[in-house]
């Protein structure tokens, strides 16, 4: 008798990390070759930073969009918005700020650390869409403040009412699909545990073992875009709980 297959699932949510886009060419930000191995996250990436000197944070910033803006959805990511496609309820909860989900089709995003390609005014709060490309506009139209990346940096709080509605979808969901994560920043390390507590089968895509990895039922040992092909294909013993 064959387990359960991702087309047995009604409410799925798949939670994306660095690792989602690794093999998209978009930069990690911890382990090896890291962005915060080469750039000191206290002089570009916090709203201290920023309060010194904003034209030197945009430098920085405008140089991680021309890195991401080279970078395509991979396979992974089209996966995820094709089984967005089915009659099932599919969410993603995404720690990238990349964008790339949206842009593969997924349409049921909910972005807990911001997005790289929109803005707000740091004088009035108002927010802006960009396209994907280097920002040449540095200051807000309304009220001649700066404009700043739209983003959780280091020591800022995640918005609460993404933060909530991600709990919510996470607490009813009856397939949590983990990838790439590294189960290290907080809050949203803490997630998986309102998966466990909602009795929904969790599974862990990663190719090494995470802080989490207790938390999962089925642990994939391997590339996201392997894995995920695999859980498309429809392997029928591959989320057969270990």
């Amino acid at each position: 008798m064959s387990g359960p297959h991702l087309r047995d699932f009604n409410r799925i949510v798949f939670f994306t990390g660095a690792g989602m886009s690794a093999e998209s060419g978009v930069p990690t930000y911890r382990g090896a070759g890291g962005i915060w191995k080469e750039y000191d996250y206290r002089r570009y990436a916090c709203q201290d930073a920023f309060n010194r000197d904003p034209a030197a944070v945009w430098e920085f910033h405008n140089y991680r969009r021309r890195l991401v803006a080279a970078c395509a959805p991979n396979l992974g990511h089209r996966i995820i918005a094709r089984a967005g496609q089915r009659e099932a309820r599919v969410t993603v909860v995404t720690q990238n700020i990349d964008g790339l989900h949206a842009l593969s089709g997924s349409r049921d995003i909910l972005e807990l650390h911001g997005n790289l390609w929109r803005v707000r005014c740091d004088t009035c709060g108002v927010k802006q869409q960009d396209s994907h490309e280097p920002r040449e506009q540095l200051r807000c139209d309304g009220c001649g403040g700066w404009w700043r990346p739209d983003i959780v940096w280091f020591g800022d709080f995640l918005d609460d009412a993404t933060l909530h509605s991600a709990k919510q979808l996470i607490s009813s969901c009856d397939l949590f699909v983990s990838v790439g994560t590294s189960a290290v920043v907080y809050p949203a390390a803490q997630l998986p545990e309102y998966a466990r507590a909602g009795k929904a089968l969790r599974v862990e895509i990663n190719p090494d073992e995470t802080p989490a990895s207790d938390l999962y039922d089925v642990h994939l040992r391997g590339p996201a875009t392997e894995m995920l092909t695999r859980l498309a294909d429809g392997d029928p013993h591959l989320l057969d709980p270990a």
